[in-house]
């Protein structure tokens, strides 16, 4: 007798049809979304900081007050299937954005590895360079833009 092969859900499972649960489990944690961001004004393009929400335990990337984030942190963004449109402004490394625009879970995803070391061991959350927002004037964000290179940050020349 041959055994049947169940694919993983989110192989067959639309990202917009997935229940709460396999929604949220996608989330790799890394910690991304919750640093802040800067557009500038004339052309709409969106630059991502090092500086990270005040609520974001920076060592385990998760939100002190994840249930409660939109009440305790007004502008806090929440990732909905119904946004899936809009995920570019994602860093190219969130899953979302990835099963979305691949329809694959990069490789390293603790869905696949079971754990969240590889994600670490290829630097892919904000763990080692996350700064609090509070701890910087806000007259000086400017300074904290980075870019990705495969999700370890660079600084950003603004020049």
């Amino acid at each position: 007798m041959i055994a049947k092969r169940y694919e993983p859900f989110w192989k067959t499972t639309p990202l917009e049809k997935m229940s709460p649960v396999e929604w949220e489990s996608i989330c790799d944690g890394c910690g991304k979304c919750c640093l802040q961001k800067l557009q500038d004004d004339e052309t709409d393009e969106v630059f991502y900081t090092d500086l990270s929400c005040h609520q974001l335990n920076a060592v385990s990337c998760q939100c002190k007050v994840y249930e409660t984030r939109q009440t305790e942190v007004p502008g806090c963004i929440t990732l909905t299937p119904d946004q899936i449109d809009e995920f570019q402004w994602l860093p190219d490394t969130c899953s979302y954005r990835v099963l979305h625009e691949t329809k694959e879970l990069p490789n390293w995803h603790p869905l696949l590895v079971g754990s969240d070391k590889e994600m670490l061991r290829q630097g892919l959350t904000v763990r080692h360079y996350a700064v609090n927002e509070q701890t910087v004037d806000e007259d000086d964000w400017e300074t904290h833009i980075i870019k990705w290179v495969h999700g370890t940050p660079e600084p950003y020349d603004v020049t």
